[in-house]
């Protein structure tokens, strides 16, 4: 099969296309004919670094894949060669830049027959955060306000906090304001020239936010925290906040953590099972037009190191998708 293969960990420089063998199904799992694989900034954070302990070398990168199940291992229930399929594979197994990939089947979610193969793989990883953030953890409801830094990237709880009812403030540099306001913000800071508290706290009168969705550092989270009103809640996925920033019983923040590879690891077969079923309910809605899977561009696979480093600088608006087309 055809894949891009990273041969040593430190550079996006280390990928090359090759040609590895056709990964068979284990127990429990499905194998993927991969059409299309989207791109998020954790696989180039990865690839930078020393890569992941479980790699095998030479590694395939990329964790959101979206295409048809090809081949089922022992045991598997439930789903059939032949089914659209995409899902949120684990960080340690081999990725969906290739044209055949394994996935645990409770992880896998149904594509609607109407969804486009390259918004469902656009969706995994930075929607499922979202979502995990804004309705399983932060429980958004009508009438809430919500900041939601670095709001371009993260345009899927922008969306998800809007169709849940909340006002949604963004931080964002200026020339992303537009396209924040579109995905459904009501109020886009500059955090190159604006204090994002201060700001926060004018226009909502001093009250302040009931959530907080911090995708930037923890330094941004521990700043964020003083946004929040009486019993708000901070979800975040680049780095923990300091809670000694914050007076003991004060505002009584909730916290919490957005691991999403973690549940591959849990005792608790729960977990990976919602990798699916919050999948299912973003396709669900991006089938009924209600969530823009803002994909900015389709590039092949040959491009895919290049789309990779574009991602990695942290100014792509929506989402980069690869296609996985046959070698011709």
């Amino acid at each position: 099969m055809r894949a891009l293969l990273l041969s040593a960990p430190g550079s996006i420089g280390n990928l090359a296309i090759g040609h590895p063998d056709k990964p068979e199904p284990g127990a429990g799992q499905v194998r993927i004919r991969v059409e299309a694989a989207s791109l998020n900034p954790v696989d180039v954070s990865t690839i930078r670094s020393e890569g992941n302990p479980a790699w095998d070398w030479p590694h395939i990168p990329a964790q959101d894949a979206a295409g048809t199940v090809d081949a089922l291992g022992p045991g598997v229930e439930g789903f059939e060669v032949g089914d659209r399929v995409a899902n949120h594979g684990s960080m340690a197994d081999q990725g969906s830049l290739a044209e055949y990939r394994l996935a645990h089947v409770e992880t896998l979610a149904r594509i609607p027959d109407d969804v486009k193969v390259f918004s469902a793989a656009a969706l995994p990883c930075a929607g499922l955060t979202a979502y995990q953030a804004i309705v399983r953890r932060l429980h958004v409801q009508p009438g809430q306000t919500v900041l939601v830094t670095s709001a371009a990237g993260g345009g899927f709880a922008v969306q998800l906090a809007t169709l849940a009812g909340a006002r949604v403030i963004g931080t964002a540099s200026k020339a992303n304001h537009e396209h924040v306001r579109q995905l459904g913000a009501t109020d886009v800071i500059d955090y190159h020239s604006e204090d994002v508290v201060q700001r926060t706290l004018e226009l909502t009168n001093g009250r302040g936010v009931d959530a907080v969705l911090d995708l930037v550092s923890p330094e941004s989270a521990t700043a964020n925290l003083q946004a929040l009103v009486h019993n708000g809640g901070l979800a975040f996925a680049a780095g923990r906040p300091d809670l000694n920033s914050v007076e003991p019983f004060t505002i009584a923040p909730s916290i919490h953590e957005l691991a999403l590879g973690a549940a591959y690891g849990s005792k608790d077969p729960a977990a990976r099972e919602r990798l699916a079923t919050d999948l299912e309910e973003l396709l669900k809605l991006v089938d009924e037009g209600r969530l823009d899977p803002m994909i900015e561009r389709v590039v092949p696979l040959d491009e895919a190191p290049e789309a990779l480093a574009e991602v990695g600088e942290r100014h792509v608006r929506g989402k980069l998708v690869v296609e996985i087309g046959p070698e011709i």
